[in-house]
């Protein structure tokens, strides 16, 4: 379905399960394709692609159990979303993307960057929350909340309905996962260039401090952004500032660790 605003929504078939995706029509290069967090849409990560899509094709899936895509018969755990977004790209053509997650998002896109390096020519990480960070749940849950009261009132509209209808016991199990998930430990070992952005207000992520320690053992290049203002939900509340720091990123052929005030 083609919209006035240089968006289509698609449905697509991964796995025998219909999954709603929404692409600009605009823009060229490698395509930029935004990965939501646990238990929401993509809807909240719209108002950073709008800006990006003046420059590249941007694509934002809800996955599989998401949004308005169609259930599967159970809750996908990380790695089977990292497989069903690779399933994304198979549906659209896709060769190779910029993945950029938020969130959950962002164990989903390393789950992909790990598994197929080839599909993935950048990674962008905008809050990479999991880990000893989230632990123990009670700790990640409290910070869940403290994040609450750090969002943009106009957050609550957008996610809330995606929350109810993912239901709590599916999404207090899903954040269980991320809690664990090894964030760091994993992003030492990617193997593509990657972009670390932070909310300096973020409860749920390390310090930037403790990513630029990790980003120094990285094997390739690792770049770190920190936006001051912003907490969890970068993409929503942050767009403008999100996009440039990302836009400079891309254009950059060898990107350096940076900070976005």
């Amino acid at each position: 379905m083609r919209t006035d605003d240089g968006w289509v929504t698609e449905h697509l078939l991964i796995g025998g399960t219909r999954v709603d995706c929404r692409r600009s029509t605009r823009g060229d290069g490698v395509p930029i394709v935004h990965v939501h967090g646990f238990a929401i849409s993509g809807t909240y990560l719209l108002p950073t692609a709008r800006i990006l899509a003046d420059r590249w094709v941007n694509v934002v899936p809800d996955l599989p159990g998401y949004g308005r895509s169609q259930r599967p018969g159970r809750v996908l755990d990380i790695p089977q979303l990292g497989e069903a977004l690779v399933g994304v790209l198979d549906a659209l053509e896709i060769e190779k993307a910029v993945l950029l997650g938020n969130s959950m998002g962002c164990p989903v896109s390393l789950e992909v960057a790990h598994a197929a390096p080839e599909r993935v020519h950048r990674l962008v990480l905008v809050s990479p929350a999991g880990g000893v960070q989230n632990q123990p749940l009670a700790r990640a849950l409290g910070q869940l909340g403290k994040d609450m009261f750090l969002e943009s009132p106009r957050m609550f509209p957008v996610a809330v309905p995606d929350y109810l209808r993912f239901g709590p016991v599916n999404g207090l199990r899903l954040f269980g996962e991320l809690a664990r998930y090894p964030s760091l430990e994993r992003l030492v070992h990617v193997q593509v260039p990657t972009l670390a952005v932070l909310g300096r207000r973020d409860p749920l992520i390390p310090t930037p401090e403790r990513v630029r320690e990790v980003a120094a053992m990285s094997p390739v290049h690792l770049s770190v952004a920190v936006i001051d203002a912003a907490a969890h939900a970068v993409n929503f509340s942050h767009p403008d500032e999100l996009a440039a720091v990302v836009g400079a990123w891309l254009d950059d052929p060898d990107p350096a660790p940076g900070r976005a005030g």
